[in-house]
C-alpha cells in the first residue's frame, strides 16, 4: 500500500507577479485610468515613509465611493478611498490558510511578502482559476 504525499502549494506558487503602485495623493481619475492602461484590478498606495503602513484601492472603491456618491473623479484623492493597512500575505504560507485569510477577512486580493518584500498580488480567484489545485 502506497501512501501518496499531496504536495503543498504556497501563496508564492500561484501569485501574479508585479505590483502596480501610486501615490496616495493621485487622483481617482487617474488612479482609473492606470489601472485601464495597466489591466489591474487593484493598486497598492505607495507608503509615505518607511514606518507608514501600504494602503490599497480596488474597483469597488471607486464603485462606491466616486460613483455612487456621486462625486468629481477629478476632484476624489486615493487616499480618501483606499483602505489602509493592507493585509500582506506571507510567500510561503499554504494556500489552503490563505484562502481562509483573505474569505475571513472579507477581501478578495492581497499583496504577497516575502523578506519583507512584496513580491506579487494573490486573489481568491487566482487559487481557483490559476493553478491545479481543483
Amino acid at each position: 500500500m502506497s501512501i501518496e504525499k499531496k504536495k503543498i502549494i504556497r501563496a508564492k506558487d500561484v501569485i501574479r507577479k508585479g505590483i502596480t503602485t501610486i501615490d496616495g495623493m493621485a487622483t481617482a481619475q487617474e488612479a482609473a485610468a492606470k489601472m485601464r492602461s495597466e489591466q489591474k484590478r487593484c493598486l497598492l498606495v505607495e507608503k509615505r515613509h518607511s514606518d507608514d503602513a501600504w494602503g490599497i484601492v480596488v474597483v469597488q472603491d471607486f464603485i462606491k465611493e466616486v460613483l455612487v456618491a456621486d462625486r468629481s473623479p477629478n476632484e476624489v484623492h486615493i487616499y480618501e478611498i483606499m483602505t489602509k493597512p493592507v493585509i500582506t500575505i506571507p510567500a510561503d504560507m499554504d494556500i489552503r490558510y490563505v484562502a481562509r485569510l483573505l474569505f475571513n477577512c472579507g477581501i478578495r486580493r492581497a499583496p504577497v511578502e516575502e523578506n519583507g518584500e512584496l513580491i506579487g498580488m494573490i486573489s481568491l480567484s487566482s487559487l481557483i482559476l490559476d493553478n491545479e489545485f481543483f
